[in-house]
């Protein structure tokens, strides 16, 4: 079955309250990446995983009434560091990459979505139904930026076509197969946001669903604060559950994602927030 390298980036970061994010923590003011990834498929494009911000981002923030996002997550962001700048860097042009695939549509996630024009973008119909007619502030409650979303976003959207999960992707009981040759799953983790998925990448040929994770990597997306958080079941502070779609889904995704790594112990783990693992990438 094919694999793909797993390059983890960040563009941008936000500011939050460690104590926020992190149950016991300090009440001390700290920085998160806006991760993303970039995913090389042998004798196919680049495709990413999620996009992180854009300087479209920080230009909503200061309008009404995206200024109310900006004040409750702040944003950092050079423009050096945009996932479009990062790829030219290595060396890919924008209209190379062919496939974009979107954990949920916060502003931190589809920031640099208009500048993949050939991109197709691959998410669960989930996360895109409860926001598509939102506006203003209402929008803004939701951490969505309808203006972040290209114009013919609908025409380039491509639902996830969820079935039966095949062994090895236990306890998730469907999982769609995202470019159809095994090489990446998506598992519905929502709660954070309504829809959210995660990814399941074989990064090395001989890497099996159903082995100890040698050779897999979780794309997390948001379902914790850090590695550490979602390895361990740490807990994030209850003011922080407020602003989450549903808390009790966030728990159980979360659950999930635990009792799925417990399964593959040697599985690499990316969360959008914090660091990637050394050794995994």
């Amino acid at each position: 079955m094919t694999h793909l390298r797993v390059i983890p980036l960040a563009a941008g970061e936000c500011l939050n309250i460690s104590a926020l994010t992190q149950r016991g923590a300090a009440w001390r003011v700290q920085t998160y990446p806006a991760g993303f990834a970039l995913l090389l498929r042998p004798l196919l494009g680049p495709a990413l995983f999620d996009t992180g911000y854009s300087v479209r981002v920080q230009a909503s923030m200061r309008r009404w009434p995206g200024v109310l996002y900006g004040l409750l997550t702040p944003v950092r962001l050079d423009p050096r560091e945009t996932a479009l700048s990062q790829l030219a860097r290595l060396g890919f042009a924008a209209n190379e990459v062919g496939e974009v695939i979107v954990s949920h549509l916060h502003a931190d996630h589809v920031g640099g979505l208009r500048d993949f024009g050939a991109a197709r973008f691959h998410l669960d119909a989930a996360t895109y139904a409860p926001l598509r007619d939102l506006r203003g502030v209402a929008a803004i409650r939701k951490a969505f930026m309808p203006e972040l979303l290209p114009d013919d976003f609908e025409a380039r959207l491509h639902p996830l076509d969820f079935q039966p999960a095949p062994p090895g992707l236990s306890p998730f009981a469907v999982a769609a197969d995202v470019f159809r040759d095994g090489s990446v799953y998506a598992v519905k983790v929502p709660g954070h946001a309504a829809g959210m998925i995660a990814l399941i990448v074989r990064t090395t040929p001989e890497a099996v669903l159903d082995g100890d994770g040698a050779g897999l990597m979780l794309l997390a997306a948001d379902a914790a604060w850090s590695v550490r958080g979602l390895r361990e079941g740490l807990e994030v502070h209850p003011l922080a559950r407020v602003i989450f779609d549903d808390a009790a889904a966030e728990r159980r995704s979360a659950g999930q994602l635990r009792q799925w790594l417990l399964a593959h112990p040697r599985a690499g783990v990316f969360v959008s927030h914090d660091a990637p693992e050394t050794g995994h990438v």
